[in-house]
């Protein structure tokens, strides 16, 4: 990291310790992107998968997970990290849940009925470890700071058949012209707004 490259990792790092030690933290994501019991998990859209830990926790949760990135070098990092974890008996499974795509979610969404999509755009930069700081600099030069959040928001609105999960700054101000979320599930420093919808899958 420290060459300004990103190296993304399922197996070890900071997710595997998390997947390790109980998925620490994942409880509020599962919570906001709900559709779980019954021996049923949701069928989720990640719009936006940057390093792509959120989707790989959904996956290790049961949820059927497709991953979004249009950053042709972040989408071959996670590929690469993906195949590597597939290598892995106790990931194969979680792999095997996770379909990748490279594009922009405002033009793959409309096609892929989701139940939830999640969007998790660019934050401003947060406090914590040298780690994260220096992994999100390096993503954020990759990706850029999605000025088109907005209009990415208002196709998932439009398309997904459940639920839509913007993933925000606990104190960041709500993105312009969007509906009030149903409700919001509030972390440390990241709160969930929740959008739910009135639609049924076809």
């Amino acid at each position: 990291m420290g060459d300004g490259t990103l190296k993304i990792d399922f197996v070890g790092g900071a997710l595997g310790f998390r997947l390790r030690s109980g998925g620490g933290g994942a409880e509020s994501l599962r919570r906001a992107v709900g559709g779980w019991g019954a021996g049923k998990a949701p069928v989720v859209v990640d719009a936006t998968a940057g390093l792509g830990r959120d989707g790989y926790l959904l996956a290790s949760m049961g949820a059927r997970v497709t991953l979004i990135e249009r950053s042709p070098e972040v989408h071959a990092q996670l590929r690469e990290a993906l195949d590597r974890a597939a290598a892995e008996p106790t990931h194969a499974e979680i792999v095997e849940r996770i379909t990748l795509l490279h594009g922009d979610a405002k033009d793959l969404l409309p096609s892929l009925a989701a139940e939830v999509v999640l969007v998790d755009p660019m934050h401003p930069p947060r406090r914590g470890t040298a780690l994260v700081k220096a992994e999100m600099r390096v993503l954020r030069r990759l990706v850029g700071a999605d000025p088109d959040a907005r209009e990415l928001m208002l196709v998932a609105l439009a398309t997904a058949t459940k639920r839509v999960v913007l993933k925000w700054p606990l104190h960041g101000e709500m993105l312009p012209d969007l509906p009030k979320p149903s409700h919001q599930i509030l972390g440390k420093t990241t709160r969930y707004d929740v959008f739910m919808v009135a639609k049924t899958s076809p």
